[in-house]
């Protein structure tokens, strides 16, 4: 991955290009999903990083061995909705109650000193709300109007999907601030000392589901919606 070849692209072009580059995104603090359109010199102004540095690093990638089995850009744009439906789809469906759950505990028992907690159940409360219809408009309308487009370039279809996309983008922008405000207000999920262990479960699941969430939003928004927006064209 040559520096220049990076400067030309955007953080979410340079992960789709290279999977293996989310881990150096995620160590530096950049959204690669719903601020993956940005240039990688405009994501490290706005988190104060060495441009020359992370550029560096991602270079370095070329030196590591390469998992071949995970290249989303080379998938079929059928494949790739079913593996977001089976993978990122079932993973949201089975977590999104059970952090409710623990996310509205926590704020009623620790609340009282620890007034972030509410604020995140209620965050959380409206990713609850948002995702679940969201997932099921992908479901059952987006991803069957991709498949029909692939297969008989249906002009329907190409409408379909035009102005779904359109709405999920909003949405999954919606979602990615709820998180990253989230993660703020939990200082990045650190366990407070008088933290129980209801406490930690709570802030283990919402790390995990953030973290499930950027390769989700990534694989919408960076590699399916822009192919499935070519095609539609």
């Amino acid at each position: 991955m040559e520096i220049k070849k990076i400067d030309e692209l955007t953080v979410g072009e340079i992960v789709a290009n290279d999977f293996r580059a989310s881990s150096v995104f995620k160590n530096a603090g950049i959204d690669f999903c719903c601020g993956g359109k940005q240039s990688l010199e405009e994501a490290c102004l706005e988190k104060g990083i060495n441009k020359e540095e992370l550029a560096l690093e991602l270079k370095n990638l070329e030196k590591e061995p390469t998992n071949n089995s995970i290249n989303f850009k080379e998938w079929e744009l059928g494949f790739l909705c079913d593996y977001i439906v089976n993978t990122h789809h079932k993973f949201v469906a089975k977590n999104l109650p059970e952090i409710v759950f623990y996310t509205e505990k926590i704020a009623t028992v620790h609340g009282e000193h620890h007034p972030e907690l509410i604020v995140v159940a209620n965050l959380f409360s409206k990713i609850n709300d948002a995702l679940i219809p969201h997932s099921k408009n992908e479901e059952e309308i987006l991803f069957p109007a991709i498949k029909e487009m692939v297969l008989n370039e249906s002009p329907t279809a190409k409408k379909t999907i035009v102005s779904e996309i359109t709405r999920m983008l909003e949405e999954h922008d919606n979602a990615g601030k709820a998180m990253d405000e989230i993660n703020r207000k939990t200082k990045s999920y650190q366990v407070p000392e008088d933290g129980c262990a209801t406490y930690q479960v709570a802030f283990k699941m919402l790390q995990e589901f953030e973290d499930d969430l950027h390769v989700h939003v990534h694989l919408e928004n960076n590699i399916l919606f822009p192919r499935a927006i070519e095609l539609a064209s």
